[in-house]
Parts: C-alpha cells; structure tokens; sequence
C-alpha cells in the first residue's frame, strides 16, 4: 500500500512535536543513551513514527543491544523505511528515516542478531509505542 507524502513546514513541525522530538526527527539530532522512554521497553505493540504514525517497527523484532537506543534487527516493512548514507560525524553510517514524512529515525548497523545480522538503533523520541491488546 503506497500512502501519500506528509509534507508539513518547519512551523507546523515545530507545533507538533516536543523540542526533542523536533529536534531528533527533523533535524537528524540523538537523543542521550539510556534516556528515552523505550529502550528498556519490553511489552508487546508496535512502534509507530512520532510525525506521521507510520508502523514503523514490531516489539517481536525488538532486541537488547546494550547501546541505550531502542533496537531492532527489521522493520515491519522495508518500504516504510528510507536508508541514507551520514557522513556527519567524520565517519560513514547508513541513517534511518520515515519513508512518508522524512523523519529521522537513527541508524542502522551491521551488528545485529539473526536473522538478519542488522541493528536498527532508533531513538525513543522518533517512535510512539501502541501496546498490544
């Protein structure tokens, strides 16, 4: 299923989301390690982005990566998810992003568990978590 662009100004941005949340999500900041509300989050749900509600990532993919930062070894759709080379801090990681509102996510990683071998390490205050009922 092919949802529409969620195209909103920097203002609308900005009245939407808390500082950090607009600080993560639109301009590719990190939130400090073991301090957002999900890391240690083990209940059953899904992870929605924080912008737009995309589903974003399953709690049965999530994994204790020991990094502070929610993670997970796949999205719940690859098509959900945009991935971009970063080169901001003098070294080459691939970014994570929203593929319908262009939030970023985090990054991913090339040290995660099977199946996949891959770490999708996502700040807390990108995603919003529906529990299962």
């Amino acid at each position: 299923m092919h949802l529409p662009k969620v195209i909103r100004s920097e203002e609308e941005w900005r009245s939407q989301l808390d500082g950090d949340a607009f600080n993560v999500t639109r301009q590719a900041g990190t939130e400090r390690p073991y301090s957002g509300t999900y890391w240690n989050l083990h209940d059953s749900g899904i992870y929605l982005c924080i912008c737009c509600d995309t589903t974003l990532f399953d709690s049965v993919t999530k994994f204790e990566s020991g990094t502070g930062w929610p993670s997970f070894y796949q999205p719940i759709a690859h098509e959900n998810v945009t991935e971009t080379a970063d080169h901001s801090v003098g070294m080459t990681r691939t970014a994570v992003s929203c593929t319908r509102c262009d939030a970023h996510l985090g990054h991913v990683f090339e040290d995660g568990p099977q199946p996949t071998g891959l770490r999708y390490c996502i700040n807390s205050v990108a995603l919003r978590f529906i529990p299962r009922a």
